[in-house]
């Protein structure tokens, strides 16, 4: 009997010391500002209109889920995919940013758009949802320096310089063919104009050399918008390495973690290699009576008999632990990329509603407050501050 009282107090205490984590962890995400990197909201409206001022049944982000996450400043991706590359990406972009404003226009008590660190922490206290632009892939600039002082004025406050396939600008971690092995000439004069306005350099997407001679040439922090660790995925050139994150750290630049479980761990890149390998043998096969009907079909079935292996909070959480092992404190933050990964974030982090599930697992791993208001934004408002003091010539 007593062994039974026993048991059924340490459960209860374990279950109490559960709910008071979950407690504090909601607490800190409504005390400190808490800044998410990428989140590809406006490229998801622009596919599938949907009034995110309102709870929404897909998606990811939605102000409601915001509030509940305590999710302040979600950096607003304006994508250009690469295949807009000298195909009318600067226009998309503006189509892109007018539909992010208008989302602050219809509804000005939720959203306010946000171009500066203050900006972020006056939303922060009056318990608005901040919008700040980042813009994913340079194509937008068209090989016109013009064109960065236009998107600086509609609220750009980074460009990630390149995305899935090389581009006027820079290499791609993605394409195997290195153009330019770096940066294009264009590319440099790009980073240094971009350190003079104050639009951040998003390093994220970059290959290793393009990384590099970006650390060479700023003359300000930059960030890894939604990166993670090669550690853990090794051979994913999207990722960085342990030689690239002290680097990183050298710069003062901060490495956002990226949610998405092929990002995080070796088992959903290699499914996803298998998936792929999958898909091109049976659209080989089908030839000429392929239809998005059997593809779809054959996507289902695949998953039923090779179900996705979603990460973890704890996963994500290594991440976190080993970069700031590897570079310190100062250099990590968060960067979802929550409308961007489709169905691959993992289990207690498929929404904006989910940053308190993460700071909970940090709790249990002894970050104190302070470190943890780093992570969640203090981190990457301080780069935006540097960007800014340079650019007005502090």
């Amino acid at each position: 009997m007593k062994k039974i009282i026993g048991i059924f107090l340490t459960v209860a205490l374990a279950s109490g010391a559960h709910a008071d984590t979950a407690r504090q962890a909601q607490l800190l995400v409504q005390k400190y500002p808490v800044v998410d990197g990428h989140v590809d909201l406006p490229y998801r409206l622009q596919e599938h209109w949907d009034d995110v001022a309102v709870r929404t049944r897909t998606g990811d982000f939605d102000f409601e889920r915001a509030r509940e996450g305590g999710l302040d400043a979600p950096f607003m991706s304006i994508y250009i995919p690469a295949t807009k590359e000298g195909k009318g990406a600067k226009a998309l972009a503006d189509t892109l940013i007018d539909q992010v404003e208008a989302m602050v226009y219809r509804n000005p008590e939720k959203f306010v758009i946000a171009r500066t660190a203050d900006d972020i922490r006056a939303a922060h206290k009056a318990g608005k949802v901040a919008l700040p632009l980042g813009m994913e892939n340079g194509a937008a600039i068209e090989g016109d320096l013009a064109n960065l002082q236009h998107f600086y004025e509609r609220g750009i406050r980074y460009i990630t310089l390149a995305h899935s396939k090389a581009n006027h600008i820079s290499d791609s971690s993605y394409d195997k063919t290195k153009i330019w092995q770096g940066l294009s000439p264009f590319g440099v004069a790009l980073v240094k104009d971009m350190n003079r306005l104050g639009v951040m350099v998003d390093v994220s997407h970059l290959s290793d050399a393009a990384f590099y001679q970006v650390l060479e040439i700023s003359q300000v922090p930059v960030i890894a918008s939604h990166s993670s660790l090669r550690h853990f995925t090794p051979g994913l050139e999207r990722n960085v390495d342990d030689k690239m994150m002290k680097a990183l750290a050298k710069n003062g630049g901060v490495l956002m973690i990226n949610f998405g479980s092929y990002f995080v761990h070796q088992a959903a890149v290699e499914w996803n290699d298998n998936h792929d390998a999958a898909v091109a043998a049976f659209e080989a096969l089908q030839g000429e009576n392929l239809t998005p009907e059997r593809r779809a079909d054959f996507d289902r079935r695949y998953k039923e008999k090779f179900p996705y292996p979603y990460a973890t909070v704890a996963q994500v959480a290594d991440h976190i632990d080993r970069a700031v092992r590897i570079a310190g404190i100062d250099h990590v933050g968060l960067g979802s990329d929550y409308d961007g990964v489709g169905d691959s974030l993992p289990v207690g982090l498929k929404d904006a509603s989910s940053y308190p599930n993460l700071v909970a697992e940090l709790l249990k791993r002894k970050y104190p407050e302070r470190d943890i208001a780093k992570i969640l934004g203090g981190n990457v408002l301080r780069v935006m501050e540097a960007n800014e003091q340079y650019a007005a010539g502090k």
